[in-house]
């Protein structure tokens, strides 16, 4: 603080007065540190005062105070009649320069120069305050208070000579405005801040607020007083950052500045105001401690999948992140994280406009679907399925299914847009029930999915039935639509990363009336983990995944029919990146259902169907994170967090349906009900009815 003494017997410096402080006239004077006036005492009790239960409380409170007087001797006149009154003191550029060189040379990290006055400074202040800087020390100068568009000439020229590295403060009012007596910015924008200037507390006296017989307290008001507190909040900074150079902390305090006034770095505010809590968050591009790779704080760290549910609301996922000054932060991905949105089942089982056709024999079969609405309709669907625009305006078709019977024992079947499950039940020639939201629980890969192409064939040995296949797509969330353009998901933008493949072996075989079938389905996902998406910078490197199926329909009487399916999954998260080891989910799917045929005539039936969509049982994630930082050798320590993508709902369905002719076409009448609709467990049930007709025209 170089400024007009201090007073060495207050409090709120006790214990934090540097030893080194001094009246750099003391060898001609013989007077003392110890202030004639209250200017330097404020000055320093706004950067500094302690935060020792009474009084005001200083930005730097747990600063060392280096307290230098450089007022020329004689030139300030106490008066203690009004102590709010401003004593005018006289600097000379000697004893300026003279107090910034003994600054440096004793260590200080900031240097605050409330002064001012008309006329500029010479090279001698001017190569003092250059080699402060060129040293590490942070300058900062009140701009003024007369009130001019410009700096302070004293302010301006100590920039000018200087260069970066000099912040220039000028004075706000307790709304943020600018006041009224405060130089502001003009040709100076860049390198100039606010802070609160007017109505600053507190005059003191004998170590305590002054409180006159009226009982009123005095305030201060000056541009010298809104210097302080950026002294203080780069004092701050550089206790919590040692690292951090006096540039970088200038240039902090710039960037996380508040904007005030016109938008940007304005000819009033400059930079702004001073925001310390902005200055104290992350700035810049944001990495993994340890890393290169770019981690944004805000938008969508991770994103769950179906089966996972609500397995990610309220998750916490601590780690350290550095900014572009390689401070360290502790931050939760956990809040970052969310569930994969929760479909409608109605609307997606009820708002397709599509038109189905199908023909063949026993021989060869094909079915496909087309998208009925027109070509406006069909962009959403194109965005879906990933074609380009002319292939589906050209064609317009939806997904197909190809089956040929190739030899008495051997069938093979190819589809687009549709998974190989339903291609190898149609080859098997599995007499599966239509409900509308109750799913099979086969096939049930619990992820929002495209299916590019599949293939199957199955082959007859004996009384048994073996079939191979496989298929390939690609995962999405839920309401990819939207998220689609959300330029923080970094993952949207790379297909690859989401590709997935599937490749299944089964076995089938009717005993004695029940028809019986086992699979296994091994499935791997590139960037994925049963659907869940991540962001790069946690090294997620896809998944593996075994699917074990099995399978019975049984006809027990006449027209009615039993079945039922089960699907346990286990999947292991592929290791590299911060995947460390026990990172594997085991999952779970089942359905059963009754059903009668012909009940008002041959060709329609009813059903009720019991069903749990896919849905993570047990495990999660384990990722080597940082969880520390040493700035000593810029290195993290790493330790191991728990990620469980378990859910706590659990959904369940139950649907009766009926289909069958109705009025010259085909009708069918669903009524369902889901507890806990997508594995939420705080979600409201799902209920509803649904009614559908369709004929050809």
């Amino acid at each position: 603080m170089v400024d007009t003494g201090i007073d060495v017997d207050s409090p709120e410096f006790a214990g934090r007065l540097s030893p080194l402080s001094r009246d750099i006239y003391s060898d001609q004077s013989g007077r003392g540190l110890d202030a004639t006036d209250d200017h330097g005492t404020n000055v320093a009790l706004v950067a500094a005062a302690a935060r020792n239960g009474s009084g005001v409380l200083g930005m730097a409170w747990q600063s060392t105070v280096l307290a230098l007087r450089a007022d020329t001797p004689g030139t300030c006149a106490a008066d203690r009649a009004n102590p709010s009154e401003e004593e005018d003191c006289e600097f000379t550029e000697s004893a300026i320069a003279k107090s910034v060189n003994y600054a440096v040379s004793s260590g200080a990290k900031v240097i605050n120069l409330s002064l001012g006055g008309d006329g500029g400074v010479g090279t001698q202040v001017g190569s003092a305050i250059r080699n402060a800087i060129n040293a590490g020390a942070v300058v900062v100068i009140a701009s003024g208070n007369e009130g001019t568009d410009t700096p302070g000439e004293f302010a301006s020229s100590l920039y000018n000579y200087a260069g970066p590295g000099v912040i220039i403060v000028g004075s706000v009012d307790e709304n943020g405005q600018i006041s009224s007596f405060s130089n502001k910015a003009r040709g100076y924008e860049n390198v100039f801040i606010t802070a609160r200037g007017e109505d600053v507390c507190c005059v003191y006296e004998d170590g305590s607020i002054y409180i006159n017989a009226e009982g009123y307290a005095y305030v201060f008001s000056g541009t010298s007083f809104s210097a302080p507190q950026v002294s203080g909040a780069a004092a701050l900074l550089a206790q919590a950052f040692p690292r951090l150079t006096g540039q970088q902390i200038v240039e902090i305090l710039l960037e996380s500045a508040r904007d005030a006034g016109d938008a940007g770095a304005d000819a009033i505010y400059g930079r702004g105001i001073l925001d310390l809590a902005q200055a104290f968050s992350p700035l810049g591009t944001t990495s993994l401690a340890g890393s290169t790779t770019a981690v944004p704080l805000t938008g969508t760290v991770g994103t769950g999948s179906e089966a996972m549910g609500d397995a990610l609301s309220g998750a916490s996922l601590p780690t350290v992140v550095l900014d572009k000054y390689a401070r360290a932060f502790d931050v939760d991905f956990g809040p970052a994280m969310r569930g994969a949105q929760q479909r409608q089942r109605l609307g997606a089982a009820l708002g397709g406009q599509t038109r189905h056709v199908a023909f063949g024999n026993q021989n060869a079969s094909l079915a496909f679907t087309i998208d009925g609405r027109g070509r406006a309709a069909a962009v959403p669907q194109i965005d879906r399925l990933r074609l380009n625009r002319d292939d589906a305006e050209a064609a317009r078709v939806l997904a197909a299914r190809v089956a040929l019977r190739v030899s008495p024992e051997t069938k093979v079947g190819f589809a687009f847009a549709e998974s190989a499950d339903g291609l190898v039940a149609q080859l098997q020639g599995q007499d599966r029930p239509a409900f509308l939201i109750a799913g099979n629980a086969s096939g049930d890969d619990g992820m929002a999915r495209s299916r590019d192409a599949a293939f199957a064939v199955r082959h007859q040995l004996g009384s048994w039935g073996l079939s191979l296949s496989a298929e390939s797509g690609r995962t999405f969330d839920s309401d990819d639509q939207t998220n689609l353009h959300d330029p923080l998901r970094d993952w949207e933008r790379d297909p690859d990363r989401d590709a997935v493949r599937s490749f299944a072996f089964g076995l089938d075989r009717d005993l004695g009336g029940v028809r019986t079938a086992l699979g296994l389905t091994w499935m791997e996902e590139n960037g994925t983990v049963l659907g869940a998406q991540f962001q790069d910078s946690l090294g997620i490197g896809g998944a593996r995944t075994l699917f074990a199926d099995a399978q019975a329909n049984w006809r027990f009487a006449g027209n009615w029919r039993l079945g039922g399916a089960l699907r346990q999954g286990w999947t292991v998260a592929a290791s590299g990146g911060s995947v460390a080891d026990g990172s594997h989910v085991t999952s779970r799917a089942w359905s059963a259902d009754i059903e009668r045929q012909g009940l008002f005539s041959s060709q329609d039936a009813i059903g009720l169907r019991l069903s749990q969509p896919l849905r993570v049982e047990s495990g999660g994630l384990n990722l080597s994170l940082p969880v520390a930082w040493d700035y000593r050798t810029l290195t993290p320590t790493y330790g191991v967090r728990s990620l469980s993508l378990a859910p706590q709902g659990r959904e369940i369905t139950g649907e009766l349906g009926w289909r069958g002719p109705l009025l010259a076409g085909f009708g069918s009448a669903s009524l369902f009900y889901r507890h806990e609709p997508g594995h939420y467990q705080q979600a409201p049930d799902d209920t509803g009815v649904a009614l559908r007709w369709f004929g050809r025209f």
